[in-house]
């Protein structure tokens, strides 16, 4: 008897959050509660590759080279929104490896999401508009709906209740305002709460989680008037408030959510050392203990090196603006 296969492979990088995602409207379709900005990466990817065949009788998951039966339940459920619109049953068999660590704190659930809609997309033979993607994306990750995108990127919360106008869209591509990225790594295992447990602890128990929510609105403006104008002390200035906000609502949770360690801090604070010493620089931090530092192309070289120099950071990742989600 016959059997079809139909496959497609893409590659999608990490997105980070200037302006974080933190908290859920609704967590039944992942819509976030706050609006979000962030850049794209270019130098941390996830390759997914995504081959239907009619003889799997259950979807198959393999994350860098290891079977991960606790992750298929949600690549399984993203799975379904696209076999639905192609109007097929057929299960899949998905591959997908990082090049950097997984579930460490630096958006690997948003690349591997975006990257995996992408790929079935294809494999489909589905011609969605990126916003579609971003949509679907979402459903897996809320963070993976701007990977779909390069460069600078926004992502709406939105209000409908079937969440279609919860999408990402681009504000302004990397090559227009080329800033780089060195983040030092101060772990490289896996986070004891993932983000969406963390999201979820903050919401209902946090004390100042509704100021949190009450505020994004403004920080979402400044942060949208300092990219327009490439004001790098505005955006310095939002994003590290954002960054404090979002960690103190976590803080604040019960128990209380702590993803930063000793070498966290201690890179929060050379990088204060070097602004006040006139470098072009600012940090951000999102669910887990790595530090993102945002410089001018001509700074990096010396933010890297003085990460470098802070005990207990394990490497320096360094990275320009990056492209949006591709096949390959």
């Amino acid at each position: 008897m016959a059997t079809s296969k139909r496959a497609a492979s893409a590659r999608a990088r990490a997105n980070f959050a200037l302006v974080k995602y933190w908290g859920k409207a609704d967590t039944r379709l992942n819509v976030p509660a706050v609006g979000s900005i962030s850049i794209t990466l270019d130098a941390l990817w996830s390759d997914t590759q995504v081959e239907f065949d009619e003889r799997l009788a259950t979807d198959e998951l393999s994350l860098d080279g290891q079977r991960r039966a606790d992750q298929l339940a949600k690549v399984s459920a993203c799975l379904d929104l696209l076999r639905e619109r192609a109007g097929v049953r057929a299960r899949a068999r998905v591959t997908s490896s990082n090049n950097f660590p997984t579930g460490a704190g630096l958006a690997s659930s948003a690349s591997g999401f975006a990257a995996l809609v992408t790929a079935a997309a294809g494999a489909l033979d589905l011609k969605l508009p990126p916003r579609e993607l971003s949509v679907l994306a979402r459903r897996g990750s809320g963070s993976a709906a701007r990977s779909v995108f390069g460069g600078f990127v926004e992502m709406h919360s939105g209000r409908a209740a079937d969440g279609a106008d919860s999408f990402a869209e681009p504000l302004l591509g990397g090559a227009d305002w080329p800033l780089e990225v060195a983040i030092a790594i101060t772990a490289k295992g896996e986070k004891e709460v993932g983000s969406r447990s963390g999201m979820e602890r903050s919401a209902e128990s946090s004390p100042y989680y509704s100021a949190w929510v009450a505020t994004q609105g403004n920080d979402l403006r400044a942060a949208r008037d300092a990219i327009a104008k490439r004001d790098f002390a505005a955006l310095a200035e939002v994003s590290e408030r954002n960054c404090f906000k979002m960690h103190a609502a976590a803080l604040a949770a019960t128990p209380p959510l702590l993803y930063w360690n000793g070498a966290t801090v201690e890179c929060v604070h050379a990088v204060r050392r070097l602004r006040g010493s006139g470098v072009p620089v600012f940090f951000t931090i999102d669910a887990g203990p790595q530090v993102k530092a945002i410089c001018l192309a001509e700074a990096r070289p010396r933010v890297e090196a003085a990460l470098r120099d802070v005990p207990g950071v394990l490497d320096v990742l360094s990275s320009r603006l990056g492209p949006g989600a591709e096949l390959r």
